[in-house]
């Protein structure tokens, strides 16, 4: 059975919500689902703005057939040629054989890597800044590579001042009901999921995303339609601002974000008391631990705090396993300008701040504050001294 939700007079949401995967490719947990957003346009031609992936793909059908109401379906516009938003394309050309496909040239070669064969005839290759008219609606294209695939498009409909957003502005989690960002507590609720699907799956690539803000910027935009999450109707400019934040590797927030792998606890009680001694000076902070946190999400947040603390224990004569694919994830991820302390730890060859400050550094615009601390095996009194030390250069360097 359909279950369709308007968007606009003429704009129908039909894509689908999935809450069953334990993760998003493969590497994302996803404990509140996702959605996949597809959008069908009422004008003299159908328009259907992306297709879905195959985990939705039967309540997708309905949903289409329910909203073209017996009409046929003219046209689809392809942002995104990753398979979450294209696996159910060639079913789709198989139920509507006479649709033609709305794409860029990269997008029509991937189609023959993905789906074996390349759309031809039926497809209308556009180019940056061309111009598409299914009536009263018209639409330009602007190219946004890289955000996060090379081949990413968006739609901008000069009518509605809707701009289809492709994986931009999207989020983890299912909608739930609803539609809009305005129907939910979104700071309180999705904020988080947001973070962390942005730094995630569109993190390394800041540059691209400010490129694309070049672009848009003179365009009167009333609406943001992503393909995954909720759509932007009211104060567009708190999710522009938070777009901007992240892709400038801006800090959200002014604390300190203490990430630690310990084997025994006795890091864990390092960490634990420059949290306390933080506390106390009016410092806010936030601990995780990165054997029990998953890295995606300890990630989202090293991109929320101004300041970084990393405690490592050392194993096998190199970091803690899960600190270093944290710290080479954030590298990847094209972390920067923060102010980085870092604690070891190490029974008789203390390594892993060496270690740690090398995978630091060779991140840009690191800050990486003198003051650290060693702890051989366990904390002892006399070192209570040099956490107080550390403590007063992160306040310092906070000024």
């Amino acid at each position: 059975m359909y279950c369709t939700k308007q968007v606009s007079p003429d704009l129908t949401w039909v894509g689908g919500n999935d809450r069953r995967p334990a993760m998003f490719e493969g590497i994302y947990s996803v404990e509140s689902g996702v959605s996949y957003n597809a959008y069908l346009l009422h004008d003299e031609s159908t328009v259907l703005f992306d297709t879905v992936d195959k985990a939705v793909e039967k309540v997708f059908f309905e949903n289409l057939e329910h909203a073209l109401g017996g009409r046929p379906l003219n046209y689809v516009i392809i942002h995104h040629m990753e398979p979450d938003h294209s696996a159910t394309l060639a079913a789709l050309l198989r139920r509507y054989p006479e649709v033609k496909l709305v794409c860029n040239a990269k997008t029509a070669s991937m189609m023959g890597q993905f789906l074996g064969f390349e759309p031809g005839e039926r497809a209308r290759i556009v180019k940056e800044g061309d111009t598409f008219s299914s009536g009263r609606h018209e639409f330009s294209f602007f190219f946004a590579p890289m955000v996060h695939w090379p081949e990413v498009m968006m739609t901008y409909d000069k009518t509605d001042r809707a701009l289809f957003t492709a994986d931009a502005f999207g989020s983890f989690g299912a909608l739930n009901g609803a539609i809009f960002a305005d129907e939910v507590d979104f700071d309180s609720d999705w904020l988080s999921e947001a973070r962390r699907y942005y730094t995630n799956i569109v993190g390394k690539y800041g540059a691209q995303v400010q490129a694309v803000f070049r672009k848009i910027k003179d365009l009167p935009i009333e609406m943001l339609c992503p393909l995954h999450g909720l759509v932007w109707r009211k104060d567009l400019d708190y999710i522009l601002d938070k777009y901007n934040t992240w892709s400038t590797y801006a800090p959200e927030e002014k604390g300190v974000l203490i990430a630690y792998g310990s084997i025994y606890g006795n890091t864990e009680n390092a960490a634990e008391i420059l949290s306390s001694r933080l506390r106390e000076k009016g410092i806010r902070t936030a601990m995780y631990d990165v054997s029990v946190t998953s890295g995606d999400e300890i990630l989202s947040q090293c991109f929320r705090w101004s300041h970084l603390v990393f405690a490592s224990a050392t194993y096998n004569n190199g970091i803690f396993f899960p600190m270093e694919m944290l710290l080479r994830d954030l590298g990847e991820h094209a972390l920067q300008n923060r102010t980085v302390a870092l604690i070891e730890n190490g029974s008789w060859a203390p390594a892993s701040r060496k270690l740690m400050a090398e995978l630091v550094t060779a991140m840009k615009g690191m800050r990486l504050l003198d003051e650290s601390v060693t702890v051989k095996s366990s904390l002892k009194e006399e070192q209570l001294e040099a956490l107080d030390t550390l403590a007063e250069a992160i306040a310092a360097s906070m000024d």
